[in-house]
Formats: structure tokens, sequence, C-alpha cells
């Protein structure tokens, strides 16, 4: 277990038991709550899932910290109002990373930041999704509190764990809808030794056609981009595949 690590979510946790005293006083008083972190994706909440007027916020901020860090296992257990760059620079002083990229926004109310809950619930990847997978491909376990207040475990921390309703990946995306996420287990990747971005003009369906028949080759492609007749390639994996794609492919290396 890494240094960097606080104990798990348990019902005796007094953060927790802060949280499961809100939401048992909103439900005796009738009243909606609004789960909140730094509020960084609260433009982008779907109609469906957007507290009702008058809602009064959840603040998970108080819940935060990595609760265990297995580098060798390749899994973070991490409390939900954990900040995104606290947990990605505790994966990358052992050489790991969050590989579906959860993007930081720079609008300016979100300021790059972002929690861990946040990042579960919003269900948003970044580039690299289209070799890594995205978030609920990473989700291993899940803890979460329900509208009675009552603390539910789901899934584990390996990738075979699931009997029956797979409810921890479904917490990816669900943006609050089935509960309040308290803690969750991902599975983490190791950084790539080498990586390279590659810069094509072409229009884009030439980029298309590029992109459809490079993929069928065993190629480290990691991640791909086109605007305005430029066609961005991220290449990632060993020193020497990101080689030799350089040299089969051609393009403007971008610094």
């Amino acid at each position: 277990m890494s240094a960097a690590t606080s104990s798990a979510v348990t019902h005796d946790d007094p953060a927790l038991a802060r949280l499961r005293e809100r939401i048992l006083a909103a439900g005796r008083a009738r009243t909606p709550l609004a789960i909140c972190g730094h509020g960084s994706k609260a433009g982008l909440v779907p109609d469906d899932a957007r507290p009702a007027d008058g809602a009064e916020p959840l603040d998970l901020t108080p819940l935060s910290g990595i609760s265990a860090h297995e580098p060798s296992e390749l899994v973070v257990t991490v409390r939900a109002g954990t900040p995104i760059e606290v947990l990605e620079a505790a994966l990358a002083a052992e050489g790991q990373h969050l590989a579906f990229e959860p993007p930081r926004l720079q609008t300016p109310r979100a300021r790059g930041r972002g929690t861990v809950g946040g990042m579960v619930a919003a269900g948003l990847s970044g580039p690299a999704r289209m070799a890594a997978g995205s978030v609920r491909d990473h989700v291993l376990g899940v803890t979460m509190l329900d509208g009675r207040g009552e603390l539910l475990s789901f899934g584990g921390q390996v990738m075979k764990n699931v009997a029956g309703y797979d409810v921890s990946r479904l917490m990816a995306g669900s943006w609050g809808r089935l509960g309040v996420l308290c803690e969750v287990s991902l599975k983490v990747l190791p950084e790539p030794v080498a990586g390279l971005t590659l810069r094509f003009a072409m229009g884009q369906a030439e980029a298309l056609a590029a992109l459809t028949g490079w993929s069928r080759r065993p190629l480290p492609l990691q991640a791909s981009a086109w605007h305005e007749g430029v066609l961005m390639l991220r290449l990632a994996g060993a020193q020497a595949a990101v080689d030799a794609a350089r040299r089969e492919l051609g393009g403007e290396p971008v610094p």
C-alpha cells in the first residue's frame, strides 16, 4: 500500500456520518438535495438529473483522500470528494495514470478543477478513450449512500467480481440519479514508456479514411483529433513501437 492513504469509508467515518444525517434530515423534511463537489461540471448536467428548485447543497468535498493504492495490483480506491489532481499526482509518483484521461474543464467556473466523484458521475473521458476505454470500463467497485441514508457497496477491487446487477459501472455517467457516490475503486495503468504526437495536413474525409486504415494495423495509436484541416495523432507505448510508427506514418512531430 502506498504512503498516500487514509482509512476507507465505513459507517463510523465522521464525514460519512454527517452526510447520512443530512440525507436523513432532508428526507424527514422532504427537502431536495443537490449533490456537489467542486461544481466544475454544473453546466453539463442533463435536464433530468438537475436538482429540484430549492435544493440544498450536499457537499462531498470533506469526504476526501486516497483510501488504498496497490501499485502492483494496478488498483486505487478513492473517496468521492478527492480532487482529481491529488489522485493523479499520487498515481504519477508510482508511474501510473488514469488511462481514460478525465477532462479538466477550463471554463471560468471550472478552472481546471474537479473531484473523483464528479469524474465518475459525469462519465466523461478524454482523447485516449479510443485506446483505453471509458470511465465505466475502469470502475471496479463503489460505495454509495441511497436516499434512505443506507451505505451500500458493489463490486470490489478486481475486474471479475460481479454477480447480479453491475451497479458499480452504472454509477459512471449517472449524474447522481442512483445515489451519493462515496468511494470508488478504479483500475489504473502504467504510464506509457514513450509518447509522440504527429501532425498531418488533410481534409476530414481523408483523415477519417486514414484513421480507419491505421486502426486495422498494429500501431501504438492512443488518441486522435481533427480540426480545420489538421489531423493530430498521438502515439504511446514502447519506445521501439513509437519510433517504428513514426517512420511508417510520417507526419510532423509536435513538441
